[in-house]
């Protein structure tokens, strides 16, 4: 029929050129932005899984730049730690050389010790300077707090790490099974029938001793004693018929023995071993070294020494109440996306421990001091300083290595994969838009050029008109 009020040729024709027209712009829009989804409409569903993807791929990428940090926190930590050591180990030194008394003048001793003076108050300035970004490393501002601690019953402790999650405070629940002890051997003793030679052996070494026939019970065991520093082993005597040897130390490996090496009568061969505390900490049983304790869980980590006057059967009960260093590692903010560390003081007054007696006590005027002879307790406290200074290197650097590193390496795979899959979500195809944009041309082009034909087919009207 040929109409001239509506031309639906030519309606058709507009429609499918505003259509072509509609999808050029889209392909032009995908090729200037490199992206398929640009907006909601593009893709919405696309687009809900683009954004969570990038919300991940931004929590990832913050969470490695808070690994890294916490990485140059422990490098510096350790860094300090490297020169408390290097100066605890010129104190030995000196200790060792001011022992040598046969050789050393009064004078040559007071400067040996003037020089561990500043070098225990160069250790404790080091402990109070050291920071990073203005946050104290070595002060004990890293360490845990806790309370209630009964020191009848706790030595002393260290809490290396503690997870609290939403709790205020973690309680720790110290149960003993079984104390620990000593190494300890009776010997019946009568009248040395002939001279006697014997070894005595513990831990620490070993040494002989001999005794003629008139050589009374009393008097082996002061011989005993007089070298326990030596061996390890002390001796005591029960009357004038027993004598009765042990380790001066706890534990599985403390051991005393008495081996007859030549002669005899009246005394005879025998040893005997320690053992260790089993003891239970918040219900999982401790690693023990005599006295020793150590667990690790879920929630804490700590070591401790437990008093010799800790019953079996009785328990006590503390607070971890706070402290420590706290590293978000994760893309989530969640316990299990975090690691907690804690760096006890090293400052002189706080190397050492209750047994053997605290560095700062090194110092002149110190009750083990070199002027004061005390060379075995002073080198004695150094070597427990040594020790707690390369344990807590070791520790920064096992947590470095093993949480720091693998943490980082295993996030910036992840963010590799998410990068990937909202890449093959997002972004453009640019072979296909290509395609599609010659496509979409060519349809335009075609869609205008109908059009026209379609608006000329009305002009054949007046034709019938005689026109």
């Amino acid at each position: 029929m040929a109409r001239i009020n509506t031309n639906i040729s030519a309606l058709t024709a507009q429609r499918n050129l505003n259509h072509a027209y509609s999808s050029l712009n889209d392909t032009m829009q995908h090729l200037s932005t490199g992206l398929r989804i640009s907006s909601g409409k593009d893709d919405p569903a696309g687009l809900i899984i683009s954004e969570r993807l990038r919300s991940e791929i931004a929590a990832a990428g913050q969470a490695v730049s808070n690994t890294q940090r916490a990485g140059l926190i422990v490098a510096t930590t350790e860094g300090a730690l490297d020169e408390v050591a290097s100066l605890l180990a010129d104190i030995q030194a000196k200790i060792v050389q001011a022992s040598n008394q046969g050789a050393m003048s009064d004078d040559e001793i007071r400067a040996n010790q003037l020089q561990i003076d500043q070098s225990i108050d160069s250790i404790t300035r080091i402990a109070n300077t050291a920071s990073f970004g203005g946050r104290r490393l070595l002060d004990g501002s890293l360490q845990y707090t806790a309370s209630g601690v009964a020191t009848d019953k706790i030595a002393a402790y260290q809490v290396h790490g503690a997870q609290f999650g939403t709790a205020s405070a973690i309680p720790v629940r110290v149960k003993m099974m079984n104390p620990a002890e000593r190494a300890a051997r009776g010997f019946p003793f009568v009248a040395l029938s002939a001279p006697v030679t014997i070894e005595v052996s513990g831990r620490l070494g070993t040494t002989s001793l001999s005794f003629g026939t008139s050589t009374t019970c009393s008097q082996i065991a002061e011989a005993i004693a007089a070298v326990k520093d030596a061996t390890g082993v002390s001796a005591a005597t029960s009357g004038s018929t027993a004598l009765r040897i042990g380790s001066i130390n706890y534990g599985s490996k403390e051991f005393a023995r008495i081996k007859i090496l030549s002669g005899g009568g009246g005394l005879t061969d025998g040893e005997d071993s320690g053992a260790n505390a089993e003891v239970t900490i918040n219900g999982t049983l401790a690693d023990a070294s005599g006295n020793h304790l150590a667990v690790k869980t879920s929630s804490i980590d700590l070591e401790m020494d437990v008093a010799d006057t800790f019953a079996a059967g009785s328990t006590t009960t503390f607070d971890i109440t706070g402290g420590g260093a706290l590293f978000q590692v994760g893309p989530h903010v969640n316990t299990n996306l975090q690691v907690n560390l804690g760096v006890q003081s090293v400052a002189a007054s706080n190397l050492g421990d209750p047994v053997v007696g605290y560095l700062a006590t090194v110092k002149t005027g110190g009750p083990n001091s070199l002027t004061n002879g005390k060379f075995s307790e002073a080198s004695q406290i150094v070597d427990k300083a040594i020790d707690q200074i390369s344990l807590l290197r070791g520790r920064l650097g096992s947590f470095e290595r093993g949480t720091l590193d693998t943490n980082a390496n295993q996030l910036n795979i992840a963010i590799e994969n998410l990068t990937s899959a909202d890449s093959s979500i997002r972004d453009a195809d640019f072979a296909y838009e290509t395609s599609q944009l010659a496509r979409n041309q060519i349809l335009v082009s075609a869609g205008t050029t109908v059009l026209t034909l379609a608006n000329q087919t009305t002009q054949a009207v007046l034709k019938l008109l005689g026109g």
